[in-house]
């Protein structure tokens, strides 16, 4: 019998308010050590936590677009465990009383759309940044000692816990991906993986095809992009499955995935609620969001981006779609047709060089990228990806590569062509032969003459029309 993959995931997501979730430091990321803290993020005693409203009105905005009912009263809870990144020896979050609850998040697929149950999404605080030093990938695991920063502790953070509802690795990171641009959207985080504004685990079990019952379950921590949390899911369902298969058990407990090597090591065996000893905390009050509070955020909500790629698909194709919609493509990518570009035309371009090209899609001119992508078939490789690098450049005009638009005039190529079959016989020999690889030689030869400018298929094309006279 076959196996199939049972996946939850735990994203946490930094809110980029100006000042923290119970305090009033500074909230940013890049600051001096230890340089954005008070009495409150630190813990001192007799210190109070004040909550920050806009971190409870954003949260009210992310659990709206995640399909969640917002509760009408949550309470926060001290969630108790010694490390070195919580001052307190506790973390002011939530627990059976959360502020966003049983939502739906659809992410649309190819083949089948991908229906996630939101357990729930609830606001507390971040823990400090620790950071090893001496071990392996900035893990604690073989680490000489251990620096910790408290800047990021207090930071607002929504945590969002789905129901295990993913059965693949790519359903998880077509999952995230959409969920990321949703909050960029939103306008509550930038949710970028590198800086940790944007974390995600994933709770990762094996059961054979037809069971309905959920085996034991582990946790895979630490992975900084997209791509590493698929390669690590698809490691831990092969691991578990050898475990099975070979007669053993697998142990709830957490796993670091190294992604140069694509192997997995334990870190702790898994701790259960119970463990964290909750219990409300005595110096917040409860929140109790006012319905017209929530009818006004409801109102502010903007078209999720799911909905937009299933639009998107039909005319474009899903995968330009998708990477249009999660790449936050798709509002250029309109400008540029309403400017006259083609829209297959575009979309290709934009989905594929554009985004290699790392450009910030708000400060393009979409009439001067319309321009550049009619003409890319006509403009050298070369000057067509370095205009788009520079795209995004203030006063970027598209005439100056318009002007370098490749040779295919064929009075000028055809002498060309047979100069340099003449001056190469071994090798017109060659392909005359059967070996039809070295067509490329001939054509980097004209490209070489014509210092790249010449249009390599129409050269492509030349070269063989004159082999096969």
């Amino acid at each position: 019998m076959s196996w199939e993959p049972v996946i939850g995931l735990e994203i946490h997501v930094q809110l980029k308010t100006r000042t923290k979730m119970f305090c009033r430091c500074p909230n940013g990321f890049g600051g001096e050590p230890n340089s954005q803290t008070c009495p409150v993020c630190l813990a001192h005693p007799g210190a109070l936590p004040v909550p920050n409203r806009q971190a409870v009105e954003w949260t009210i905005r992310l659990g709206l677009a995640l399909g969640c009912t917002i509760a009408d009263t949550a309470v926060f809870a001290r969630k108790n465990y010694f490390y070195p990144d919580s001052p307190k020896g506790y973390q002011i979050s939530q627990y059976d009383q959360p502020l966003c609850i049983a939502g739906r998040f659809t992410v649309p697929g190819a083949e089948r759309d991908v229906e996630v149950g939101i357990t729930r999404a609830h606001l507390e605080e971040d823990a400090a940044k620790t950071i090893h030093v001496g071990g392996e990938g900035g893990r604690i695991v073989g680490a000489a000692h251990s620096n910790v920063d408290f800047n990021r502790g207090g930071t607002p953070l929504v945590e969002i816990v789905t129901e295990p509802d993913l059965r693949s690795a790519d359903d998880a990171k077509r999952f995230l991906q959409l969920l990321r641009q949703t909050i960029i959207e939103l306008g509550i985080s930038d949710a970028e993986m590198e800086k940790g504004t944007l974390r995600a685990d994933a709770n990762v079990s094996v059961r054979k095809v037809g069971e309905s019952a959920f085996r034991t379950r582990s946790e895979l921590k630490n992975m900084n992009s997209f791509n590493f949390i698929a390669r690590g899911i698809e490691a831990e369902v092969a691991r578990q499955v050898e475990v099975w298969e070979s007669g053993g058990e697998v142990i709830q407990q957490t796993y670091d995935f190294h992604a140069a090597t694509g192997t997995l090591s334990p870190r702790r065996q898994k701790e259960e609620a119970d463990d964290y000893r909750y219990f409300p905390e005595p110096d917040l009050v409860p929140v109790a969001p006012e319905p017209a509070l929530v009818e006004r955020i409801r109102a502010e909500v903007p078209e999720q981006p799911g909905s937009r790629l299933r639009r998107l698909a039909e005319p474009l194709g899903f995968d330009s779609a998708q990477v249009l919609v999660t790449g936050g493509l798709d509002d250029l990518w309109r400008r540029v047709v309403d400017a006259g570009g083609d829209p297959l035309e575009s979309a290709k371009v934009l989905a594929n060089q554009f985004v290699a090209a790392g450009v910030d899609p708000s400060a393009v001119d979409a009439g001067e990228l319309a321009k550049l992508i009619d003409a890319r078939r006509a403009i050298p490789r070369a000057a067509f990806t370095e205009a788009l690098a520079a795209s995004g450049e203030p006063g970027f005009s598209a005439e100056r590569y318009l002007a370098e638009a490749a040779v295919t005039d064929m009075s000028e190529l055809e002498p060309l062509v047979e100069r340099i079959l003449a001056a190469n016989p071994d090798q017109v020999a060659t392909y005359r032969g059967g070996k039809e690889g070295v067509l490329g030689f001939f054509v980097g030869q004209v490209m070489k003459e014509t210092q790249g400018k010449a249009d390599a298929k129409v050269v492509s094309e030349l070269v063989r029309e004159k082999l096969r006279a």
